[in-house]
């Protein structure tokens, strides 16, 4: 009985160990595209878009997770066929003194509410950060990049999602209705 809440879940969940999959439910495996037994110790990189995010988005949630022991964002992840889509990801760990060690993560496909627009990695990472309240400034100090540089990637990103504002934008990437 203990176990149906787990299995029957709406959302995708999996236990992570070192960011690896220890075990999922069957939402997880829909979202993800597979039998739920076949993501059994498989690493979790293999589902972030690319090398990059999953390098930068887990140093961002370890960061969060040393401090709170959660963690939760929206960031475009990979199925098992290749194909990008947006996903909302929330982490708790079950070990507070290494975050990673063993922890229980959600997964919720954003796709109906978001499509997908072809971003290069760091046009990913500034439309992240914006979705987080960011100032230009802000994104700048986080990514490195001095804050004109995050505003020539801000407006790439309201020509690619056709907003005329930042606000607009916003909407667009949070899936928000206008």
């Amino acid at each position: 009985m203990s176990n149906l809440g787990f299995e029957y879940a709406p959302v995708g969940l999996c236990i992570l160990e070192n960011r690896v999959i220890r075990g999922c439910n069957q939402q997880f495996a829909e979202i993800f595209q597979g039998p739920t037994d076949s993501f059994d110790n498989v690493p979790l990189s293999e589902f972030y878009a690319s090398p990059k995010d999953y390098e930068t988005i887990g140093a961002r949630g370890l960061a969060a997770m040393r401090e709170t022991g959660r963690y939760s964002d929206e960031r475009i992840m990979k199925r098992r066929s290749g194909v990008l889509f947006w996903c909302r990801v929330r982490g708790q760990s079950l070990t507070p003194d290494d975050p990673f060690q063993r922890g229980i993560w959600s997964f919720s496909d954003l796709s109906d509410e978001r499509p997908i627009v072809a971003l290069t990695q760091r046009e990913r990472e500034v439309a992240i950060l914006t979705c987080r309240g960011m100032t230009s400034k802000e994104i700048g100090l986080e990514l490195k990049l001095s804050y004109r540089t995050v505003e020539v990637y801000r407006a790439r990103l309201l020509e690619k999602f056709q907003a005329r504002k930042l606000a607009e934008l916003v909407a667009k990437l949070s899936g928000m209705p206008m």
